[in-house]
């Protein structure tokens, strides 16, 4: 992995790629932002592009495409079947993972879907180490459940545990155990777990999972979406791969699972996702399914553009270079907050920096939304959008009650070769004066609140004129400064 360190001593993140194309940002007045917000129910995802800044709601599909991807593009064969440009796909799927069957998606929750209408029935269970938004609720839908498994270091906020996305191999062998192999419809590994704050998951724990799943024959599931991020932890935190490149790191992950699914969105930075297994049995159960959701079997939804960059992309994630700037300019970010004091997921993980509500905003109860509270926030004083992960997040249970999460977390996001430092080093500087001022943040109630994935559409109202007094502060801080 390339490492510089500077002349002052410093650790900072280098940037191993030039910019060539740029695209234009608005960073508009507080009062605007005000208007902004209020007018997309304090939900980021209702916010429109023309308003933020710095948009760091997610890393799925905004990442920056590389010029060989965009070159590959110019090349597809858009023929409806037959293309020449699936191939491509479905050869390096065969070369990197070592799999023969592959079903093209249009995005990781369509191979969701499909992996729990196939293989979820009513009253059966699916372990993972933790759920995703999507995962969680095409299984509910088809009548399963999900019991999460993580480690009880993947819980703790502050930690320096390296793999806290690793599952408790106890609590694995007693659920198979209490529930039998027949109640199992399969164990789900997800990859740089999101929920929890990217953190990932080791190859020696995958190893002993695959084996607890193929003695008790139970097909494990592997998301690999933020599996770029993982590598690259693996790569520098388990001291049996250092020597290990990053192709050989991702064979032998492969090599332990049944089936491989993941939203190109993240990895491969393009748009679209796949499926892919050994096993013919469960590729003829998924196979008609795509013909009837996503599309023919050589595009699966997909644009064949998409398919091009898609197939380079996949490619660019073995080289180490390119997998190792997302992690490098999130662990910075934490080292940055953490330094003033703001509350963040430690160590740093994946996919974003994780922002600790509960700790930033002890004076909000869940039952207001800290998370949610503090995603409008940062977004008022800075122009800078977060996605909350907290409560927002979960879904009330069938009697109307809330579902409190373990966490309640303002996400981050890092898309990869997206942000330059300075435009960190400004968001850094905008929470840290807002923790300064955290005690003038209140909480949020729902005025608009849809039964399923809530935090899509959902819209909430603040609990009292914080937002007012929020602005004033800011005002009589920074002046004119936007």
């Amino acid at each position: 992995m390339s490492k510089v360190i500077f002349h002052s001593g410093e650790n900072i993140p280098l940037e191993l790629h030039k910019v060539r194309i740029v695209q234009k940002l608005n960073l508009v007045p507080i009062e605007r932002r005000l208007a902004a917000v209020r007018e997309a129910g304090n939900n980021t995802f209702l916010l429109k592009n023309r308003d933020i800044f710095l948009d760091m709601l997610t890393d799925s599909g905004v990442n920056a495409m590389s010029d060989k991807q965009l070159a590959a593009m110019m090349e597809s064969d858009d023929s409806y079947a037959g293309s020449e440009t699936f191939p491509k796909l479905q050869n390096k799927i065969k070369e990197l993972f070592g799999m023969d069957y592959f079903l093209p998606v249009h995005q990781g929750r369509a191979a969701e879907n499909i992996l729990s209408q196939v293989f979820v029935k009513e009253g059966q269970v699916v372990p993972m180490n933790y759920h995703f938004t999507t995962s969680k609720a095409h299984i509910v839908l088809n009548g399963g459940r999900v019991e999460e498994l993580v480690g009880d270091e993947g819980l703790k906020v502050t930690s320096d545990h390296p793999f806290k996305g690793n599952i408790d191999l106890g609590k694995l062998n007693a659920l198979i155990a209490a529930e039998g192999k027949d109640k199992i419809a399969y164990v789900r590994i997800e990859t740089g777990t999101n929920l929890i704050g990217g953190q990932p998951h080791s190859l020696e724990n995958l190893a002993e999972v695959s084996a607890i799943c193929r003695k008790a024959g139970i097909m494990l599931v592997f998301d690999a979406s933020l599996l770029a991020d993982n590598l690259y932890f693996i790569k520098t935190r388990e001291a049996a791969c250092k020597d290990m490149s990053i192709r050989e790191i991702t064979r032998k992950i492969a090599d332990l699972t049944d089936v491989i699914y993941f939203s190109a969105r993240k990895l491969g930075c393009a748009r679209g996702g796949g499926i892919c297994t050994n096993n013919l049995d469960a590729y003829m159960k998924m196979r008609e399914l795509i013909t009837l959701y996503e599309g023919f079997l050589t595009y699966g939804g997909m644009s064949v553009r998409e398919i091009e960059a898609i197939a380079v992309g996949l490619e660019e994630t073995m080289d180490e270079d390119m997998i190792c700037q997302g992690p490098q300019f999130i662990e910075f970010m934490v080292n940055e907050l953490n330094k003033h004091g703001v509350p963040v997921i430690t160590p740093a993980g994946g996919l974003g920096c994780h922002v600790d509500a509960m700790r930033f905003l002890p004076h909000v109860p869940q039952s207001q939304y800290p998370a949610g509270a503090l995603a409008s926030a940062v977004f008022l004083v800075s122009g800078v959008r977060g996605m909350e992960r907290g409560s927002i997040s979960e879904q009330r249970n069938p009697d109307g009650s809330e579902v409190y999460s373990n966490m309640e977390l303002l996400r981050l996001a890092m898309p990869r070769r997206v942000f330059t430092l300075s435009q960190v080093k400004y968001a850094v500087d905008r929470i840290v004066w807002l923790y300064q001022n955290r005690e003038m943040i209140g909480g949020l109630k729902f005025v608009e609140e849809p039964k399923m994935l809530r935090f899509f559409f959902g819209k909430l109202t603040t609990v009292g004129d914080w937002h007012e007094k929020l602005v004033a502060k800011f005002r009589a801080d920074f002046g004119d400064s936007l």
